[in-house]
């Protein structure tokens, strides 16, 4: 995985975009390592949360020139093969079944923003820019659209899929986009509490949690999806972990999964 810094200490892994020279742009190298990474993540035995950030000035200025010089030499199933590529990548991303950190240091453009949208929370600093700049192209966020719309909704996506206007960090805390924004000298710190807090839960609680939104977002409140979440809860409470977390709980004592941090 060339493009890719990896590190994976304990519990958490880091992935880190590594191509500042070329501001970490897409191309078919990152795509396939990003792809092959996560798809690894998912199956490693005792992960608990993944954070994914860039190393240089930019977080992904969207697509590399090279490869967009070639796409433009592409028939339509060449496009088709390629696109869905990119689409796999981000359901890797976004299927990954513990949460996925986006650290935002930097600039986010085009397809850059899709791998935001694709995290499951977002921490920027103010230094960060974005645009779903495919209309400026001749093009639509096709691919990560289904991510995008999730993060920020329909409304904000009429303006922002049709104008490819630039918006800064304060604007995509607001949209949603990024769930907090910090100076740089704080983002390091702020990234590792939110490891912190999430490795200081059930490790399946957390992965149960994770699931369950994915299920249930988006559904009708019907008697079948009441039910369906009265027997998740029940499946949790009667789990091993359940039972150790409630009785640590009603005995003020320390659960499991915290002890020998």
């Amino acid at each position: 995985m060339s493009t890719l810094d990896f590190r994976h200490e304990g519990t958490v892994a880091h992935v880190w975009l590594n191509r500042p020279d070329q501001r970490n742009a897409f191309d078919a190298g990152t795509i396939a390592d990003l792809t092959q990474c996560f798809r690894q993540l998912a199956q490693t035995p005792g992960l608990r949360v993944v954070v994914l950030g860039a190393h240089g000035k930019a977080f992904c200025a969207g697509a590399d020139l090279n490869w967009m010089h070639d796409m433009a030499g592409y028939t339509w199933d060449e496009n088709h093969a390629d696109a869905t590529r990119l689409a796999d990548m981000l359901w890797a991303i976004a299927s990954c079944p513990v949460p996925v950190i986006a650290r935002v240091q930097g600039d986010c453009y085009g397809g850059g923003v899709g791998l935001v949208s694709a995290c499951d929370i977002a921490i920027g600093t103010y230094a960060a820019g974005f645009a779903l700049s495919e209309a400026r192209l001749g093009l639509a966020p096709s691919t990560i659209s289904p991510y995008v719309l999730r993060a920020i909704g329909e409304r904000a996506a009429r303006r922002y899929f049709l104008t490819a206007e630039r918006f800064d960090a304060t604007q995509a805390h607001a949209l949603g986009l990024l769930h907090e924004v910090v100076d740089a000298d704080a983002l390091d710190e702020r990234v590792h509490t939110l490891v912190q807090t999430i490795v200081s839960n059930g490790p399946q609680a957390v992965r149960a949690g994770k699931q369950l939104i994915g299920d249930i977002a988006g559904q009708a409140i019907t008697p079948a999806l009441r039910d369906q979440t009265a027997r998740h809860i029940a499946d949790l409470r009667a789990s091993e972990e359940g039972r150790a977390g409630l009785h640590a709980f009603l005995n003020k004592s320390v659960p499991p999964w915290q002890q020998g941090e």
